[in-house]
């Protein structure tokens, strides 16, 4: 009988503490663990004593990679993904793996916990029950045309992540699309130490990291609601 599997396996996005029972022990019992920066994951394996090997997945991941794993699981071996935080396959890599391995008709299973989005939306305050997800910003390509279609859109919230980076020059952009009635949340550094939720008009979100550049620190949600 063929026991191979891939665990899409979810990990903290910033406090360690944030894993459940079942990730510990998925990530403890499998053959390898594919993680996007072996680096970071060893640091969450070291904390809870695991050994498992891991192996770098990413999102350059080769042909040949994708076919090691999927022979690996055909043959029995049972392999967990990981991203650097949080659930993985959500705006990260592994959504090619897991289509591979539905095609191939291979396990998969969810090892749920952590998400960014959940977490930021849990604690923004906003009523409702439907929020519409975007992703990353575009760099440059296509950053007009994101910005006005969530300006064009105020039936349901607009979710997305924002780096460091780019943080300022996509508020400054909320600030010209959205008109004064729309309300801009920015969460960042969630579970971590210095988390912070910061609410407002666009402008005065805009402001705010205007004023106080110390904060442009770690990464961002964002919601216009």
């Amino acid at each position: 009988m063929n026991n191979g599997k891939l665990y899409i396996v979810a990990t903290p996005i910033g406090n360690l503490e944030d894993i459940t029972y079942r990730a510990v022990r998925i990530l403890s019992e499998v053959d390898y663990i594919l993680a996007e920066d072996t680096r970071v994951t060893g640091v969450l394996l070291a904390k809870y004593g695991i050994a498992t090997p891991q192996k770098r997945y990413d999102a350059h991941a080769s042909e040949k990679t994708h076919d090691m794993v999927l022979e690996d699981i055909a043959a029995g071996k049972k392999i967990a993904l990981v991203s650097d935080a949080g659930t993985p396959c959500i705006s990260d890599p592994g959504v090619l793996l897991v289509k591979k391995a539905r095609e191939a008709h291979l396990p998969i299973e969810a090892i749920p916990g952590v998400s960014a989005i959940t977490t930021a939306f849990s604690i923004a305050g906003i009523e409702g029950n439907q929020f519409a997800f975007r992703g990353f910003v575009p760099h440059k390509k296509g950053r007009e045309t994101f910005f006005k279609a969530i300006a064009d859109d105020a039936e349901i919230p607009h979710m997305f992540y924002e780096s460091v980076h780019r943080i300022e020059k996509t508020l400054e952009s909320l600030a010209q699309h959205l008109s004064v009635d729309r309300t801009v949340t920015v969460a960042r550094e969630l579970t971590k130490l210095h988390e912070e939720v910061i609410q407002g008009t666009p402008e005065e979100v805009r402001d705010h990291y205007k004023n106080n550049p110390s904060t442009i620190r770690g990464e961002f949600v964002v919601i216009v609601s």
